[in-house]
């Protein structure tokens, strides 16, 4: 069964000009509203926004990935809907980061959300609300205009995609992650 949808093949880049300039001006009221919004999440996963930095220079980054991976990953980009290798992908194993290769998410815990990107109920080390141990941290994202949580590797910081908190239960959340952004390394039978 496909997850569905017409497939797609530019890579959206970021947004930027009036938008993003329109974002950054109220960003100081989205962090307000953001942090308010999380309090319950950030008290009970204080280890989420640290990292273990994993750091490359934009040219040796370039010289690592695909353009498609590195426009995605470096310049937090987008892949076009239903475009994605690992949409409808069902294979048991894990899902990596494709910048420094830390899992990332379980394929136990990828579902289909219609949305046309690889989705996931939570992420790999996840235990019960808690993600201190898990390879992502989340990070207030205000380029679209509005108030939004990124998902970036705890490692790298590679830029993902995106959490939302309509996903399926027990989590709740839905993982919007890009394909580009992953390596999928099968389970051993």
């Amino acid at each position: 069964m496909k997850c569905g949808g017409e497939k797609k093949d530019r890579i959206i880049p970021p947004e930027d000009g009036a938008l993003g300039r329109k974002a950054r001006e109220g960003e100081s009221v989205v962090l307000f509203f953001f942090f308010f919004n999380n309090t319950d999440f950030l008290l009970n996963n204080p280890g989420s926004f640290l990292k273990r930095e994993l750091t490359l220079t934009e040219a040796e980054w370039q010289k690592k990935l695909t353009p498609e991976q590195f426009c995605v990953t470096r310049e937090k980009g987008t892949e076009p809907p239903f475009s994605g290798v690992y949409l409808d992908h069902k294979e048991p194993g894990m899902y990596h980061c494709v910048c420094c290769d830390s899992p990332l998410f379980s394929s136990e815990k990828k579902f289909c959300s219609g949305t046309g990107w690889p989705s996931f109920s939570e992420a790999h080390g996840t235990s019960g609300s808690d993600e201190s141990r898990a390879g992502i941290l989340r990070r207030l994202d205000t380029s679209s205009g509005s108030a939004r949580t990124e998902v970036v590797c705890k490692q790298c910081e590679a830029h993902l995609g995106h959490v939302f908190p309509d996903g399926p239960e027990p989590s709740g959340q839905r993982f919007c992650i890009n394909s580009v952004a992953l390596k999928f390394k099968p389970s051993k039978q």
